[in-house]
């Protein structure tokens, strides 16, 4: 029997040992994932594993022989992101200093360091590919807060980018793909306008409030879940 112990995607994670994987994913201690790799039983990527190998989140791993189960349970975090902090991996100010969590996540997405607003950390590496994926069209909602009062004809302009909606004289909302955050920043500074304050409020069916407070977090709901999972075609797969 073969026992599928991860078959998750995700590039947003640091690398690990081996036994230290396997015992953190409650299969056995350290000690027992040593003795099963040298009884060559382990496998990453279907190639054995070695004593001190490490994995990531993008790897396979496989165990010959066992018929006990591996926690399956995902974690799902919602993250006020303040500005000055990046979702960039290895580096000061990276957003996982916010987060206390025993559990290795890692962001959905990314999120420039002067962007602020809804940020998703999970260990669920499927749902984070799908979510980013352009096949299933996960919208995102950013409101802009400006200096200057908006003109409606450049509120016409920012149609360009993605629907917009006025919400006060100086600040809009738009809804964007994955990666134009830039695009509205430049347009801002094309059309004159000093920006203030960029914002993710929404990542399909996911919401944050405006005003939640910065770098608070929280672990998103049942509900929240299911409602992702749908969006993305995984809620039949993955029957409660």
């Amino acid at each position: 029997m073969i026992s599928c112990v991860c078959d998750t995607l995700s590039t947003m994670s640091k690398p690990v040992r081996i036994n230290k994987y396997l015992a953190e994913n409650g299969y056995c201690s350290r000690r027992e994932a040593d003795r099963l790799i040298q009884a060559g039983k382990v496998f990453i990527n279907d190639v054995p594993a070695g004593l001190g190998d490490q994995v990531s989140l993008v790897d396979r791993v496989r165990v010959i022989g066992r018929d006990k189960k591996v926690r399956t349970e995902h974690v799902y975090i919602l993250l006020h992101k303040p500005i000055g902090y990046t979702t960039k991996a290895g580096v000061e100010n990276n957003v996982m200093e916010l987060i206390d969590s025993p559990d290795r996540v890692f962001p959905v997405g990314r999120l420039s360091s002067q962007t602020t607003g809804l940020l998703l950390l999970t260990t669920d590496g499927t749902l984070a590919e799908r979510l980013l994926n352009p096949r299933y069209g996960i919208e995102q909602e950013y409101v802009i807060d400006v200096e200057q009062t908006i003109r409606t004809i450049d509120l016409g302009r920012f149609q360009a980018l993605g629907k917009t909606r006025l919400l006060s004289p100086s600040r809009f909302a738009i809804i964007l793909g994955e990666g134009r955050q830039r695009e509205v920043i430049g347009m801002c500074e094309a059309l004159g306008y000093h920006m203030l304050n960029l914002m993710r409020t929404r990542i399909g069916s996911l919401k944050m409030p405006t005003t939640y407070p910065e770098g608070n977090a929280r672990y998103l709901t049942e509900k929240e879940v299911r409602d992702l999972e749908k969006l993305v075609g995984l809620q039949e797969k993955r029957k409660r």
